[in-house]
């Protein structure tokens, strides 16, 4: 199995939104340090990041990352998703030296069928945190954004 089966049937798709999951390397708990949780976001959640592609919504987890992210025209997946993984594992090793690797190999994706709500899996995707016991309310998790935030601009 490993990444290839998570590449097998994987479509890069011009204004699809895709549910994007990836871990830091053996799981390692890398986001626990603040400091470095908040230099990645800033580096994750910097829409140039994904540009071209548009990015909708995020949250970072002490071991792992998800977003959604809509491809534009000309982006694959995994270009996308390689390119920000680079960019924040090159920034990360320049300001802590001493971590070990950010990210693990791959990543997992899920395409959003036409019938779902973008907003609504937006929603189950930053209460990451709640679930798993991090906060009692998501406002009190610093590490998560989404678009609709910021503003009234449809998808």
């Amino acid at each position: 199995m490993g990444h290839a089966a998570l590449r097998k049937g994987r479509r890069s798709i011009t204004g699809q939104v895709y549910l994007v999951t990836f871990t830091t390397a053996g799981r390692a708990c890398h986001f626990e340090d603040w400091s470095i949780a908040a230099d990645a976001s800033r580096i994750l959640g910097d829409a140039s990041s994904w540009a071209p592609s548009k990015f909708l919504a995020w949250v970072l987890m002490p071991d792992h990352f998800h977003g959604l992210v809509q491809l534009a025209d000309g982006d694959a997946l995994g270009q996308c998703v390689g390119r920000v993984k680079g960019i924040c594992a090159r920034v990360l090793r320049t300001n802590y030296p001493d971590a070990a690797r950010i990210w693990d190999r791959g990543f997992h994706d899920r395409a959003l069928r036409a019938e779902e709500d973008v907003r609504a899996a937006a929603r189950y995707l930053i209460a990451n945190p709640l679930r798993a016991g991090l906060v009692e309310q998501i406002g009190d998790y610093p590490f998560w954004d989404a678009i609709w935030l910021r503003s009234d601009e449809p998808l």
